[in-house]
C-alpha cells in the first residue's frame, strides 16, 4: 500500500474514532476531557502510524506461535507510561496506571502487581528489543485493538483517562492550568491575547503564574508554543498546559514599529546605534512659531558652579516679575549655608511675593536635585509668601538647608516686587545676619552659565496636524533652539544662556494628528521632568538615559483631541541637546 493512501486510510479512521468517542455521555460528576490515540502496526513492517503521523520501528511487530507481539517501548511511549532497563537487576519495568510489572528475561519470568506469569507467554526479546503480547498488554492499557488479516495489520484505540488532581494527604486538590488566545491566527507584529483560564477546583485561587513563550508578538511567521503552569496557595504546581501560537506571513506591525505603538506612556523603548541611524537619524523639522515670551527677567547663578569659599555667585538688580535661578556645588570641604538676599536701595519699602517655586533638598547626585527642582517648579502651585523689605535693608529672601561637602543644590523662584531690589545669591559657613550680603566676596566666573536674561520663557507653535513621517524638535542645539542672549553684570560682558537652564519651553499643538511623542537624549545623561497637558511624565522613571540608548514615550495622541500642551525647563545636571520625536500612528484594525 502507498504512503498516500495509508495517510488518508489513517485520517478517515481518526475521525471516526473522534465521532465515536463524541457520542458517549458520561455521568455529570465525573465530566473530565479525555485524548484518544489511533495506533497503527503493520505485521514484520517498520513502518507505524500514531494519529496521522509516521513513526519508524526499530524493531516491528511480529507474530509468535500465532500471537501477535508489538514493541514495548513504543507502546509505552505512545500512551504514555514507563517502560525502562534496569541495569543492576537486569530487568524491565513497565507502569501502565495502576499497574507495576517487571520482566525477568534471565529467570524468564513476568511479575505483576506481585504475581508471576512465565516469560514466554506475554514477552519476547527480538533483535534486542523486548516485544509484547497485545492480547495481554491491551488488559493493562485501557486499549481496544483487532488484527485486520487482509493488511497484516494490528489497529489499536487507547483512550487515555486524565491524571487525577486531587492529593490525599493534603486534602487538597493542585490547581489546573489553562488559557486560550482570543484569536486562532495573528499577523506580524500584532498584540496577542492570552485568555487565563486557569482555575484552582478548591475555590480557593491562583496564587502565581509561570509562562513560557508567552511573546507580546512574534514578527516571523510560524508556530510558536506557549506554556504555563500555576500554583495554589499550598504550593501545589498544576501540570503543564501547552498551546501554540500561530503567526502568518501578513504585516501589522514591524519590530521597531511596535513599541511604538504599544509602550505605555512613560516607557522606555531600548534601542541600538543601528536602528537609530536607520529611523530617527535623518527626521525632517517639524514646522514651529517660535515666540520668546518678555516681561519675567531671569537671573542665573551657576558659576563657580563649584564653589571652595564663601562669597556672592551671582547678584544683579530686579523690579517687577523674575525668575532667581541657582545650581551649585559645594566645593568647600565643611557645611555651607545658601541664602538669596534681597536688598532695598531705595527710599520706600518694596515687596517681593513668591508666585512659584521649584526647590529640592541637597544631594550629591546632580542629575536628581535637576530633576526633582524641575518637577516641584512645573507642578505650578499657588504661592502666597510675600516679605516687604524696609528702605536701605537687607533681608534673607530664602535660605537652603545646609549642606556639605559634595552636595549640590537646585533652585527656581518667580517672583514679583512692586518697585527694584537688589538679589545676591551667597554662600557662607557664618551666621546669616543683616549685613552679611554686603561682607561677602564677590566671587569669580568659572566658566558655567551666569548672567541676567531677559527671556525666561519660549513658546513653539507647532503644526502637528498633518505631517507624514517621523519628525522632530530638537532642544539646546543652539541651531535649531539658539539660546537666549543676556548680560553678566558683574563681568560687565555679554553672555548666552548654554542650555537655556531656567527657560520654560511651552509647546502647543491645535488638533494634533494621531502619533506618538517621545524623547531621545543625544548630547549626554539626561534625567527631568515633561508636564504633558497638565501630567508630569519623569524621564526616565527611575535612573537615567544617556545618549542615543533608546527612546521614552511622553504622549500619544488619537487624533480627535483640540491641544497637545508641552512644558518642559532644562533640568540642571543634564546634557543638550535632546530630540522631541514626533512619529505618525496609523490606524490598525
Amino acid at each position: 500500500m502507498k504512503l498516500n493512501s495509508l495517510k488518508k486510510e489513517v485520517t478517515l479512521l481518526l475521525a471516526l474514532i473522534v465521532f465515536l468517542a463524541s457520542t458517549i455521555v458520561a455521568p455529570a460528576a465525573h465530566a473530565v476531557s479525555t485524548s484518544s490515540s489511533f495506533i497503527l502496526l503493520y505485521i514484520d513492517k517498520s513502518e507505524a502510524f500514531v494519529n496521522e503521523e509516521q513513526i519508524h520501528l526499530e524493531s516491528p511487530s511480529t507474530i509468535i506461535n500465532g500471537s501477535t507481539f508489538v514493541p514495548a517501548k513504543f507502546l509505552g511511549d505512545t500512551m504514555g507510561f514507563k517502560v525502562e532497563w534496569n541495569d543492576a537487576s537486569r530487568t524491565i519495568q513497565m507502569t501502565p496506571p495502576g499497574y507495576d510489572i517487571v520482566l525477568d528475561a534471565d529467570h524468564k519470568i513476568v511479575t505483576t502487581n506481585g504475581v508471576d506469569t512465565p516469560f514466554n507467554t506475554v514477552a519476547a526479546i527480538v533483535n534486542g528489543k523486548l516485544l509484547v503480547k497485545l492480547t495481554w498488554l491491551a488488559d493493562y492499557m485501557g486499549a481496544k485493538y483487532k488484527y485486520n488479516n487482509e493488511l497484516r495489520r494490528v489497529e489499536i484505540v487507547h483512550f487515555k483517562s486524565p491524571e487525577g488532581i486531587y492529593i490525599d494527604q493534603d486534602s487538597n486538590s493542585r490547581p489546573v492550568a489553562k488559557f486560550a488566545t482570543a484569536k486562532p491566527t495573528y499577523r506580524l507584529g500584532e498584540p496577542v491575547k492570552y485568555l487565563d483560564l486557569s482555575y484552582d477546583p478548591d475555590a480557593e485561587g491562583i496564587a502565581s503564574y509561570d509562562w513560557a513563550g508567552n511573546q507580546e508578538a512574534f514578527f516571523k511567521p510560524g508556530k510558536y508554543p506557549v506554556t504555563l503552569t500555576v500554583k495554589d496557595g499550598h504550593g501545589h504546581v498544576s501540570k503543564l498546559f501547552k498551546s501554540f501560537v500561530t503567526v502568518v506571513n501578513e504585516p501589522y506591525l514591524t519590530e521597531v514599529e511596535y513599541p511604538i505603538y504599544m509602550k505605555p506612556v512613560g516607557g522606555f523603548i531600548k534601542s541600538d546605534w543601528g536602528t537609530i541611524w536607520a529611523h530617527f537619524n535623518e527626521m525632517a523639522p517639524l514646522p514651529k512659531k517660535v515666540t520668546e515670551v518678555p516681561g519675567r527677567t531671569l537671573l542665573v547663578s551657576d558659576s563657580p558652579e563649584e564653589f571652595t569659599e564663601s562669597g556672592i555667585l551671582y547678584r544683579d538688580n530686579i523690579n517687577g516679575k523674575a525668575r532667581l535661578y541657582a545650581d551649585h556645588i559645594n566645593g568647600t570641604k565643611q557645611k555651607m549655608t545658601m541664602a538669596i538676599f534681597a536688598t532695598n536701595n531705595s527710599d520706600k519699602p518694596v515687596k517681593i511675593k513668591t508666585t512659584n517655586k521649584g526647590e529640592v533638598y541637597p544631594s550629591v547626585y546632580a542629575n536628581l536635585i535637576g530633576s526633582e527642582a524641575s518637577v516641584d517648579f512645573l507642578l505650578g502651585n499657588v504661592y502666597t509668601d510675600e516679605l516687604t523689605v524696609p528702605p536701605h535693608e537687607t533681608y534673607v529672601y530664602a535660605k537652603l538647608p545646609d549642606f556639605y561637602p559634595g552636595q549640590g543644590v537646585n533652585l527656581f523662584y518667580d517672583v514679583e516686587t512692586d518697585g527694584e531690589l537688589q538679589i545676591s545669591f551667597g554662600v557662607t559657613d557664618r551666621m546669616l545676619t543683616p549685613t552679611i550680603a554686603q561682607e561677602l566676596p564677590l566671587l569669580g566666573f568659572t566658566g558655567h552659565v551666569r548672567g541676567t536674561f531677559p527671556i525666561s520663557e519660549i513658546k513653539w507653535d507647532i503644526d502637528a496636524t498633518s505631517f507624514a513621517k517621523t519628525s522632530v524638535l530638537t532642544i539646546g542645539d543652539n541651531k535649531t533652539d539658539p539660546f537666549v542672549k543676556g548680560y553678566d553684570v558683574m563681568r560687565k560682558q555679554n553672555v548666552e544662556n548654554g542650555g537655556n537652564y531656567g527657560v520654560v519651553y511651552k509647546i502647543h499643538a491645535d488638533k494634533p494628528r494621531k502619533m506618538a511623542v517621545m524623547i531621545m537624549a543625544k548630547g549626554g545623561v539626561f534625567k527631568g521632568p515633561f508636564k504633558i497637558n497638565g501630567e508630569i511624565i519623569p524621564v526616565p522613571y527611575s535612573g537615567v538615559i544617556t545618549a542615543f540608548d533608546g527612546m521614552e514615550v511622553l504622549a500619544r495622541t488619537t487624533g480627535t483631541e483640540d491641544a497637545l500642551d508641552i512644558e518642559f525647563t532644562p533640568p540642571a545636571g543634564s546634557a543638550f541637546p535632546i530630540d522631541l520625536i514626533f512619529y505618525p500612528l496609523d490606524e490598525k484594525k
